[in-house]
Parts: structure tokens; C-alpha cells; sequence
């Protein structure tokens, strides 16, 4: 009730400047046509809600009164009529805002006035911004609770808003909405902040300037404040109790700290009883050991580093997360190693653990109730809770710190951070940078290469980061919509590099949509057999009969000329009409069109000569006449004659011939045949015919003749 008082006494002062324009007779007649317009409107919403919206016809278009009471028959400047239109609107809502309360039923004439304010500035009648400016002012006027009536307001009218004149709009939209997030809590009031990021992704088009952050600078605004160092207890005598005692001075020399301390933390230093040499080794290692560290290969069962030496480690690595151009630089990166490497170690560790807890029951534990633990996530109850946990800060007091890495959801959410800067590096590969390399904007590339060494370790240990979150409850869905998310938003990086081009594409004409439509119908038709294919002749005529009911059609198709060959003389009766009716032909087109016919005629013509006259082509005339393929001349008998002649002279000298040497190849054969008959004979004589040969020589024969006998 008080703020409400409140609220009357701020329209009361506000007002009062308003108040001294009512004097002015275009803003009495605008103002008397509003509240017009806003009875009939309480007549077609008498329950005074939001819904339904009013529009132009729900007045049967008495709207344009509004310019006619403006001008009063004389004319008017449009800018003199949109400033008196404005002043009656405000004067109006300044009076509803002022007696009206918004959980009222009567608060709907406030509605029903944006509405028609609405409508004025469609038509134009009034700035296209006036709807908007009413809007901001209530939502200033408004509790927490009241702006989320009007953001439902503005939800249910967010198209009809932004339709038209968005141009005129959209910084009043933007700085209204920003000034509202101001007021609002991100962790009390989440629901309703996302509700305004998604009214002002719904309003602005993607690629508007104001939500791309096209120079790509970070938010280094985000500090986390976490202690630097452990608070150290006193006992009852008020002696400093030393906590490093048992620690082994080697490993207080290796203990890192990113953050160097500060002018405050030495002053601490030196109020405490313990020395400052003592305290800077407990918190300050080697760099050049830390060197030494990283390039020696890792031993395969490392000591779990303990909570309190992972404190200032972990939460340092926030520092990098929210400026990760830090990591140009070698000695932060070698610090972002070694902290991410060990924060790694810690989780698989810590998840070790969880899991053999779960394993290792005693039967007296196994028979008891399950109970909610709050260290341990790996219960059912807790692994619920999972999808719905949120926190929009995770707070980093040291004693809740060994709670907070019991947590799977916070180990997640840390890896992914670490996920979402490595991706970043190896965007800073040179495969990467060249394909970016011909990209407009500059400002969000970066002249720094990452050595191959880096390269190495980045793949490696994303890796790792993968398949830690692949394990515990639902692994595998979590990290393949992580791993999808990252995969889009390197589109998102490439869009930007090319400076942010637009992605709403111009609408397509009526045309081109309906034929579309067409071609969509169509493809998606079901596939019927045709009554008659695409491409077939129609077969009707085979139905066809005679007088006598004999199918006409198929008799048609029995007949010779249909399935033989023509002659080569059919030609010569439509060769020769087609000759005359060149000749007969006055007109060049009717020549070429007899010319054309007389040539596809007597290619076919050829074309069959060609299987039993081809001995007559080369006596067909230049010019095309196939007069010789009708009649053939005679065959040339004495030519003739005298070539049979010859062919039977020729035949008898090769029979004589043949006989000569059939003659002197059997002499031939004889006479071998008496030799060998020779030989035969004296081989084979006996010894006692031996002497009767030697003394009854041949009558021709000599001493050279006789024949020696063995």
C-alpha cells in the first residue's frame, strides 16, 4: 500500500508539467477521442486483461478519428500532430499509472491504451516509438513483480511490436530491457532474466550489432576473488600454530601461486610471527624447476595433490579463462599447464574414489536405506538433480572447496571452460588461421601462432578432458552435446571473422512461391500407373472393326509394306512427282520444302541399292539422278566373250602344264625305285655266287665296276 502511495506522489510530480499542456485545444480533442476509443475497448475486454489484443477492426476503423479531431479543419503539421498526440497519450497513462494499481482488473485500460497506441503507430499516425516509451516508463514505475506482468504483455504483442518501424524501436527495446537486467539478481531472478535475453533475441535480428561483439573483446570485468592464502589458527596461549611444519621444504618450494601477492598480503606477512622468507617459500616455487618439471615425461602414479595445495591453483585458472590472450604469453602458459594438468589429475582422482566408494559396501551397508549424502554425487538421488543443478557463481571459500570437487556437476562445468579455451587455441594453429586468412575482420584475428609443441599438448590433453567427461551418469550424452555446441560454434567464429554478414535472406516473390509449391506438390504425389505412359502411342485404333466386325486396326498392321523392305523401283514413281513439283514450284520456300522431301526419298533409295547394285553408284550422274538405278544398261557381250576366252586358254596351259610335271615326277619316282631295288640284291648274295659274279661281269662293265664282296 505504501508503494503504491509512493507511486501517486511520483505521478503527482511528474504530472504537473503535463498538466499545463491540457489548456491546448488539439490536445483536448486528442484526449477526449482516446478516452472514446478506451470506453469502447473496456465494452469488447470488460474483465480488463491482456488477452485479447485490440486491433484496427475491433474499433469498425474509428481510429482515424484521431486525425480528424487533430485537425479540427484546418491542416496540420505532421510533427505538430504527432507531438500533441504524444502529450494526450502521456497525460492519459500518467493519470491510469498514478490511480490504478497492476494487480488491479481496472489496470487493463492501461493495456488497452498501448494497444491503440499501437495501432496509431502502424497507420502512422504517431511516432513509432511512443509505444515503446510508454512501456520503459511503466516498467521504471513497476516493482520486480509488476515488470513480469509487463514482460507478459510484451510476450503475448512481441510480433505485432516489432512488425513495423523496427528501426525506430529497437534502441528504446535495448535500453528498456538493459535497465530492467540492471535491477534484476542473476541468481534470484534467473527465470525471469532469461525471459529478457529471449524476448531481445526474438526482437533484434541475428546479426544486429548490439549482440555480436564484432571487435571481440572480452569480459575482464568477470574477477574471481578467491583467498591467497590459508588463515592460519591460533591456540589458547595465542601462539601462531605452524601448519608446515611436517611438509617437506623441497615440496614448499614447488607449491604455485599465479597471482603475485600484493602490498596488503606483505604487510600481512610481516604482522604474523612466522619470518617473511619462510612464508614466500611456502608459496612461491622455481620457474626454471617448474621448466624442468614440464618437460620431463610425467610418471605414471603421481601423488593426488591435496585440497589445500589445489586451491589457489584452481581458482587461478579463472584468470586465464576470462582473458585467454594471456596465454601469448610463455610464463602464464606454462602456469595454465601445470594448474589444468594437476586440476585434472584431482577430478579422475576424486572420481576414483566416489566410484570404489560405491563398490565397496559392507553387507550391513548394503542392506540399509539409501540416503542423500551431500559429498556424494554418484547416488541416484543426487545424480537427478544433475540437469537441474545451477549455479550462476560458484563461490570459492576455501573450506567449501573439497565439497565443491565432490560435485560432479562442478567438475563438469570446469572442464568445459577448459574445453571451450583450448578450442580457442587450437583456432590459433596455422591450419586454422588459413582458413580465416581471407576473412574481413581483423579485430578478431590474431597475429600468434601456437608452436607445435603447444599444439601437441592442447590436442592431448582435450583428449583426456573428453574422456573424463564421457564417464559417471549420462557421460555420453553430456559430452556429445558439449562436443556438439563447440562444433557449431565454430561456424559461429567463421560468421563473425567475415564481419558479421546478414543471414536473413530477402523474401521470395508470390510467383516463385507458388510455382515452388507446385514443384513440391508434384514430386511428392503418389506414383500411379498412367492410363497411358509418358512417351507411348495410343493403341485405340487396334479396337477398330469393319462393316463386319473384323478388327480393321490389327489387319492394318499385317500388311508387307509394313515389316518388308520397298524395292529400289517404288522410289522412282515419288522421285519423279517430287522433280516436277520443283519445277513447278514458284516460291523458294516451297522448292526448299520439295528439295527436302526429294532428298530424304532418294537416300532411301541408296541406302537399299547399296546391298545389290552397289556396282552401279559409280555411274550415277553429279547431280543426284538415280535414272540408272531404274534401268541398268546391257552387259557388253563381246567383252565378255573374249574374256571367257581367255579364262580357257588360260585353263588348258595350266592343264598341260600339270601333266608335264605329273609325267616327270613319276619318271622320277621309277627311277629311284630301280636303284633301290640295286642295292637290295647285292646286299643280300651269298658267298658261294660270290666267284660267278666276279667272272660274269656285265658286258659294259670294267674293273672299276666289279663289286667287292665281304
Amino acid at each position: 500500500m505504501k508503494a503504491h502511495q509512493d507511486l501517486v506522489q511520483w505521478s503527482s510530480v511528474t504530472l504537473g508539467p503535463a498538466m499545463a499542456h491540457l489548456s491546448i485545444p488539439s490536445v483536448d480533442r486528442l484526449i477526449a477521442s482516446l478516452k472514446e476509443l478506451l470506453a469502447r475497448a473496456k465494452g469488447i475486454k470488460p474483465n480488463g486483461g491482456i488477452e485479447p489484443a485490440l486491433t484496427a477492426t475491433s474499433f469498425h476503423g474509428d481510429v482515424e478519428i484521431i486525425t480528424k479531431q487533430a485537425e479540427g479543419g484546418v491542416t496540420v503539421n505532421p510533427q505538430d500532430h504527432y507531438a500533441a498526440l504524444e502529450t494526450a497519450c502521456r497525460n492519459i497513462f500518467y493519470e491510469l499509472l498514478a490511480s490504478t494499481s497492476i494487480q488491479d482488473p481496472s489496470f487493463g485500460q492501461i493495456w488497452d491504451l498501448l494497444d491503440i497506441v499501437s495501432i496509431l503507430s502502424d497507420r502512422p499516425l504517431c511516432e513509432p516509438g511512443l509505444v515503446f516509451w510508454l512501456v520503459e516508463e511503466l516498467l521504471d514505475s513497476q516493482t520486480i513483480d509488476g515488470c513480469r506482468i509487463v514482460f507478459d504483455y510484451l510476450d503475448s504483442r512481441r510480433e505485432r511490436l516489432t512488425a513495423k518501424n523496427f528501426k525506430q524501436k529497437q534502441l528504446i527495446i535495448l535500453r528498456a530491457c538493459n535497465e530492467l537486467l540492471r535491477r534484476l539478481s542473476r541468481a534470484e531472478d534467473t527465470v525471469f532474466c532469461g525471459r529478457v535475453f529471449i524476448f531481445m533475441f526474438q526482437s533484434f535480428p541475428l546479426g544486429d550489432r548490439s549482440s555480436v561483439n564484432l571487435r571481440g573483446e572480452y569480459h575482464v570485468e568477470n574477477v574471481t576473488a578467491f583467498e591467497k592464502e590459508p588463515v592460519k589458527d591460533e591456540d589458547e596461549s595465542g601462539s601462531v600454530m605452524d601448519v608446515d611444519s611436517e611438509t617437506d621444504p623441497v615440496e614448499k618450494e614447488k607449491t604455485p601461486v599465479v597471482d603475485p601477492p600484493t602490498a596488503t598480503d606483505a604487510n600481512k606477512e610481516t604482522q604474523t610471527s612466522q619470518p617473511a622468507e619462510t612464508t614466500a617459500k611456502s608459496v612461491k616455487f622455481d620457474a626454471a624447476d617448474e621448466t624442468s618439471k614440464e618437460t620431463q615425461p610425467r610418471p605414471e602414479s603421481e601423488p593426488e595433490p591435496d585440497p589445500e595445495t589445489l586451491y589457489p591453483i584452481f581458482w587461478s585458472l579463472q584468470d586465464v579463462f576470462s582473458q585467454p590472450i594471456r596465454l601469448f604469453e610463455s610464463q602464464f602458459f606454462s602456469s595454465f599447464k601445470s594448474g589444468l594438468d594437476v586440476t585434472l589429475r584431482k577430478f579422475k582422482a576424486v572420481q576414483q574414489q566416489q566410484q570404489s566408494r560405491c563398490t565397496s559396501k559392507t553387507p550391513f551397508e548394503a542392506h540399509r536405506p539409501l540416503k542423500r549424502k551431500r559429498a556424494d554425487t554418484d547416488q541416484p538421488d543426487q545424480q537427478q538433480d544433475l540437469a537441474s543443478s545451477f549455479n550462476p557463481r560458484y563461490l570459492t571459500s576455501r573450506d567449501l572447496f573439497s565439497l565443491e570437487l565432490s560435485d560432479l556437476a562442478f567438475r563438469r562445468h570446469i572442464l568445459v571452460q577448459a574445453l571451450i579455451l583450448i578450442d580457442f587455441l587450437l583456432s590459433l594453429t596455422p591450419k586454422a588461421k588459413k582458413k580465416l586468412e581471407n576473412t574481413s575482420n581483423k579485430s578478431v584475428l590474431y597475429a600468434y601462432t601456437l608452436p607445435d609443441e603447444e599444439i601437441a599438448w592442447a590436442t592431448t590433453m582435450r583428449t583426456e578432458i573428453a574422456t573424463y567427461l564421457q564417464q559417471g551418469q549420462e557421460g555420453k550424452f553430456y559430452y556429445r552435446m558439449v562436443d556438439t555446441v563447440l562444433s557449431r560454434d565454430k561456424n559461429w567464429v567463421h560468421w563473425k571473422a567475415e564481419g558479421c554478414p546478414l543471414i536473413r535472406q530477402p523474401p521470395i516473390s508470390a510467383p516463385s512461391f507458388l510455382e515452388s509449391q507446385r514443384g513440391a506438390l508434384k514430386a511428392s504425389a503418389s506414383r500411379r500407373i498412367r492410363p497411358s505412359p509418358v512417351g507411348s502411342l495410343d493403341l485405340a485404333f487396334l479396337s477398330n472393326t469393319g462393316d463386319e466386325g473384323q478388327a480393321m486396326g490389327l489387319e492394318k498392321l499385317k500388311k508387307k509394306e509394313r515389316y518388308e523392305l520397298p524395292r529400289v523401283e517404288d522410289f522412282k514413281g515419288p522421285i519423279m512427282e517430287d522433280e516436277f513439283d520443283w519445277d513447278m514450284a514458284g516460291e523458294e520456300k516451297e522448292k526448299e520444302e520439295v528439295g527436302v522431301r526429294k532428298a530424304s526419298k532418294m537416300w532411301r533409295a541408296l541406302r537399299i541399292a547399296s546391298k545389290s547394285k552397289l556396282n552401279l553408284f559409280d555411274k550415277i550422274e553429279e547431280g543426284g539422278n538415280l535414272a540408272v538405278l531404274w534401268n541398268p544398261p546391257p552387259p557388253e557381250k563381246p567383252v565378255e566373250a573374249e574374256v571367257k576366252d581367255d579364262d580357257k586358254s588360260d585353263e588348258n596351259e595350266v592343264a598341260k602344264k600339270r601333266k608335264v610335271d605329273d609325267e616327270s615326277s613319276a619318271e622320277q619316282e621309277n627311277q629311284e625305285a630301280e636303284k633301290e631295288n640295286q642295292t637290295v640284291q647285292v646286299n643280300g648274295v651269298k658267298e658261294e655266287d660270290a666267284p660267278m659274279m666276279e667272272s660274269e661281269p656285265g658286258p659294259e662293265s670294267g674293273p672299276a665296276d666289279a663289286v667287292e664282296v665281304t
